[in-house]
């Protein structure tokens, strides 16, 4: 049986399949798609906490189903712009939690990962499976990956 390792992206999945469908990613669905016949090694959420009622529902949704769910802050600016972003929290962790894991799996379209994706096939022999919505995922991320699987209706809530 494989060892997976999977890293989750919740606010780049949320707005590109927001902006893409109009429709929310259905995590129950993709987790039962991703362990399939895989142990998992580790699976982590990152979110933003504005520390709303719905947003802990939904973050404790994530651990019902399996996911550490990490969580920074929102930081408005006084510009009017926010800060929130995971992508070195989740490289760390990329790097430094699949050492037992065969395929790691990342949700996220950012491009700013293909460096981290190409670290993991390259020097840690890792197969990266990406997942995003392909129109909104950068070309260099869906070139890097050993796979990539297109966010499709499938994969969101009806």
């Amino acid at each position: 049986m494989n060892t997976v390792a999977i890293f989750v992206d919740v606010q780049n999945v949320y707005y590109t399949t927001r902006q893409k469908y109009a429709r929310n990613f259905d995590y129950n669905k993709f987790w039962s798609l991703v362990t399939a016949n895989r142990e998992v090694v580790t699976a982590c959420a990152y979110a933003i906490d504005k520390g709303d009622r719905k947003q802990r529902e939904f973050q404790n949704i994530l651990r019902a189903i399996g996911f550490e769910v990490k969580l920074r802050p929102y930081i408005a600016r006084s510009d009017g712009s926010a800060k929130g972003d995971w992508d070195v929290g989740i490289t760390i962790d990329a790097l430094e939690r699949t050492s037992g894991a065969d395929i790691v799996v990342l949700v996220s379209g950012d491009g700013d990962f293909d460096l981290l994706v190409d670290n993991l096939r390259n020097v840690k022999g890792k197969l990266v499976e990406v997942y995003g919505v392909p129109e909104l995922t950068a070309t260099s991320l869906i070139n890097t990956a050993s796979k990539f699987i297109p966010i499709r209706q499938d994969l969101l809530l009806s």
